[in-house]
Formats: structure tokens, sequence, C-alpha cells
């Protein structure tokens, strides 16, 4: 299909810039205490939610791929959506189809990794929660169940410990989940199925954009070196660690390695196999490569085992980690970003280091690097490796200052921006630290709309998906801190320095991420592609 796009007749778009700004994480809310957002008193984005061009934008569920409305957003189906201009299935859903309809099974690489679980021990790694934004705890168990069918005898599970997606102190509650069924299967099947190791995401196993690789580093020693704190069961390890502080959550817990008679019970060794249950690729990338890349620098991994390894889906589809994976990605083309290099549009993105993906590979459709290195210019401001609850404002502000620099050379007709605060801040559950952050953001927009409409230009600003805006719920009057994404809608406005009523708000039945793209291509004065989700706005 042609990358031409047809200018529109009554619209020729605006001499300045056009500038997307992409809030990470700052919903719409109940606009009472539990709501960040609102407790942050944003003036720019209050003003905004009053303006004639405004709307608010579905971003969870099936309106970004999920398989149900029930279903979390989260960043990276959400800047699928926004940038792919359709929505997608994704890879919650993939998966779930795969595992129902058995198609996971039938493949030849399931059949060489229960070949050598018969023959050694097959291993599953990933994130034990039903969270569905990385992986879901029934996907595994499907996996293991089968196991048990075809006749695997050692099965060992190394968990990441969720307590951001979910409950921020629900671990007991899946390790319990788990043990049960080993234990069924142990006893039903005659078969040696047992958790080996495990740890908190955020430092343990799942870092992401090579941020900070000794947190991988520390999943490779307890996964497959059996290296870490020792203890009995990994109920045992996360009571013991919550006893020792009280303020501890999931996300933040050690490694642990559960012994017998003074060993680790689960090491990984030559000959086994080896599966990342995870869906979602960004936390997925950098052990895989541990893994499978043969000329791996970024740490001392002591012992490389010689393996069969294989990721939930193929986590990066241009570097193709990992070599093996079980369920293929959404298949996404002719992205916002062709579309514009086909017209000869010069672009920037920008974020730092924990979204810089987002607003390039993501947006891109899952493709690494450049559309168009001599249209586009990618810039990534280092993330600080540090809680994110330390220092609410992150990078905002050197974000904002780079970006006014980038759009008063001129060069550029089209840039798109993300403030990570609100959803990395907002992980973290602390009040103060959330509301500062939604504040700190609230200011950098204020000031880069400011230079936009100085250069007559236009600005559009929404989010990917709810986290600020739910920092606690209510259970029986009990206050429970929310760590997790939200189900709430997101804000869309437009600010254009020259409107002259010459278009409007659309009244569409749905309004969602996905039709974010065809507004983009509208206001630089182009009509949509025929396939695209409709415009948010009509002429």
């Amino acid at each position: 299909m042609s990358l031409t796009l047809k200018k529109l007749d009554n619209f020729q778009g605006r001499p300045g810039p056009l500038l997307l700004i992409i809030m990470d994480g700052v919903g719409i809310g109940k606009q009472d205490a539990s709501d960040g957002v609102f407790m942050a008193r944003p003036a720019c984005l209050n003003g905004l939610m009053q303006s004639g061009l405004y709307a608010c934008l579905q971003a969870h569920g099936k309106a970004v791929g999920m398989p149900s409305d029930a279903d979390m957003g989260n960043s990276e189906v959400g800047h699928n959506a926004l940038g792919a201009g359709r929505v997608f299935a994704q890879g919650a859903t993939l998966v779930q189809q795969a595992i129902d309809q058995g198609e996971i099974f039938k493949s030849d690489l399931w059949g060489q990794l229960i070949g050598r679980g018969k023959n050694n021990t097959l291993h599953f790694i990933g994130l034990l929660s039903d969270g569905n934004v990385h992986s879901h705890i029934e996907h595994l168990f499907a996996l293991v169940r089968q196991c048990a069918a075809a006749g695997v005898k050692k099965v060992r599970l190394h968990i990441l410990l969720d307590g951001r997606d979910v409950y921020e102190k629900s671990a007991l509650t899946y390790i319990e989940k788990t043990e049960s069924l080993l234990t069924q299967l142990n006893r039903d099947h005659g078969v040696d199925y047992r958790i080996a190791s495990g740890g908190g995401r955020m430092v343990v196993t799942m870092d992401r954009y090579g941020a900070d690789w000794k947190i991988v580093k520390t999943g490779w020693d307890a996964h497959v070196l059996g290296k870490g704190r020792q203890f009995s069961a990994a109920a045992a390890a996360v009571a013991t660690y919550y006893r020792e502080d009280p303020t501890i959550t999931d996300q933040y817990m050690n490694a642990f390695v559960i012994v017998e008679n003074g060993r680790p019970v689960g090491t990984i060794q030559d000959g086994d196999a080896v599966v990342f249950f995870n869906f979602r690729g960004d936390r997925a990338i950098e052990l895989s490569q541990a893994f499978d890349d043969p000329d791996f620098k970024q740490f001392d991994r002591e012992r490389v085992p010689e393996v069969l390894f294989a990721g939930m889906m193929e986590y990066d589809g241009d570097l193709h980690v990992p070599r093996h994976f079980l369920v293929n990605p959404p298949a996404i083309d002719r992205t916002i970003s062709e579309y514009l290099c086909a017209q000869g549009i010069k672009s920037f993105a920008i974020s730092e280091t924990q979204k810089y993906g987002h607003v390039t590979y993501f947006w891109n459709g899952n493709k690494s690097g450049y559309v168009d290195p001599k249209l586009e210019l990618y810039v990534e401001i280092p993330s600080d490796k540090i809680r994110f609850d330390q220092k609410p404002d992150m990078q905002a502000r050197e974000i904002t200052a780079k970006t006014i620099e980038l759009l008063k050379s001129g060069q550029y007709k089209f840039g798109r921006l993300n403030f990570a605060n609100g959803d990395m801040v907002g992980h973290t559950g602390i009040e103060p630290a959330i509301i500062r952050a939604v504040a700190t953001v609230d200011a950098c927009v204020a000031e880069l709309i400011s230079v936009v409409n100085a250069l007559g230009g236009i600005t559009v600003v929404t989010a990917d998906h709810g986290n600020a805006d739910e920092m606690f719920t209510l259970k029986k009057g009990e206050k429970i801190v929310s760590t997790a994404h939200s189900l709430n809608p997101v804000p869309f406005a437009i600010v254009d320095s020259q409107y002259r009523q010459e278009y409007r708000m659309a009244d569409l039945s749905f309004k969602g991420l996905s039709n974010v793209a065809a507004t983009l291509m509208n206001l630089l004065g182009y009509d949509k592609p025929e396939d695209y989700d409709p415009s948010l706005i009509v002429f």
C-alpha cells in the first residue's frame, strides 16, 4: 500500500511546529484525595480540560488490543496505538489465544523444549502475577501443566515478584497458588516441580533499555548460578523480608535462592531448557541477550550454560531477540512515522531512558532504529539510577530544555516527547512524590505550550494510560496503596496558537488512543489513510 498522504483542501496546517506531549501515567481519576493528578492542582492541565478542543480517551482494554476491558493499558500498547493509528491484538491476547487454541503446544519449538525437559530440567523465568501487563500467572500454569502431561520430570520456576501491576504486597498470594499447583502435579504425575529462585522485579532481572545492568546480573546470579540469600521456600523468603523491613514492597525485594541440604535446588545447567514466560518485551530483552548473545559483554556471567532459551514472544523484531520464541508478536505496519517520512516531514522524538523506547521502538510498531535517519532525530536523556520517589522531577526539566532547543532550531515540523514521571513515580505508591511528579510535568507542559505558541505552532497533550490518578483505593474503610496502572480514561487536548474555528472536535461514538495518529495527520494538513481510525477533529 502506498505511503503517500493526500493533502487537505481546507486546511494546510500551521507555519510553526506540531508538538505531541505524552504525559505518561496521567489519567482522569475520581478528583478526590486518591487522585494524585487532582491533588497536584495542575493549573495547565485543568485549563486544557476546560477547552473546547478537549476529549477523554480510552487507554485500556480492547481500545489498545488487550483481551478485555478489565485489563489495564500500559505504555507499550499505548504507544503502539498512538503510533499505528489502529488497534492491534497485543501480547496478552495473542498468548491467551495460542494457549486456548493449543497452537503453542503444536510448535516444533515446544517439542524441542519438552525433549530437553525430559532429559534434563525445564526452567521458567518470569513475573508471577495476574497483572496481565508483562505476564499472566495462568499462562505459566498452562505451560507447567502441559509439561507434566508430556512427561517432563523436572521443572524449576524462577519467579519475579510484582507489586507494581498488582497490589504492592501480594506476592504470598501468588506463591501460595503456585505451590498448590506444583504440589498437585508432583503428587498426581510423580514429577519434581519446584520454585528455585526469585526476587522483586525492580531489583532482580527485569531492567529495561540498559538502564542498570546490575539488576540483570543479580537475576543471572540467582537463576543461573544459585547465588543469593538462601531460604528453604519462596514463601519463607517473602515473609522474612516483610518482617525485616515492614516498609518493603514486592517489587523491591532482594533476590533469593531456594536450597535443600545447603545446595540450590534449581541452578541452570548444560542441556537444560529455559522459557522466559513474560510476553512484553521491554523488561525481557536484557536477560534474553545474556542467554542468547555470543558476544555478550555487559557483565561477567561466570558460567554460561548451553541451553535452549525461548521467549514467550519475540521481544525485539529488528534485533531478533530472542532467537527462539513461542508466540508471534503483532505485525504492526504503516505507522505514522513511516507516512510522515514518506512526505519528507522532519521530526524528533525525545524522552529519558525509562521511556525512550516508547517514543521510538513502540511508537514505530515494535521496530528498532530510525525510519529515515535523514529526516528523524531521536534524543535519549539518561534516567537516574535511583528509586523514582527519591527524585520525582526525574528528567522532565532536562527533556523540556532540549525540546525547546529543538523547536527553536526551526528544523522540525513534528516532535513527540514522553514525560515518564506520572507512571514511574506512580508505581512507587508514595503520595507526596506522585503529587510532586505530576506538578512538575504540568509546569513543563505549560512552558512548552508557551514556546510552541510563540512559534506559531500546535501542541497536542495526551497520556498513554492512567497511574498517578489512582494512588490508593478503599476496601472496607482500609486504605490500599495502588502502584498499578488505572482503568481511567486519559486527557486529550489541542492548543492551536492560530485557531480560527477551522475545525472542531468530532462527535465519535468511541474515542481511544488509536484516534490520535489521524488527528496529528490532519493538524499537519493531511488526510488520514483509509484504514486508520477516525480523527478526533472534523473540518
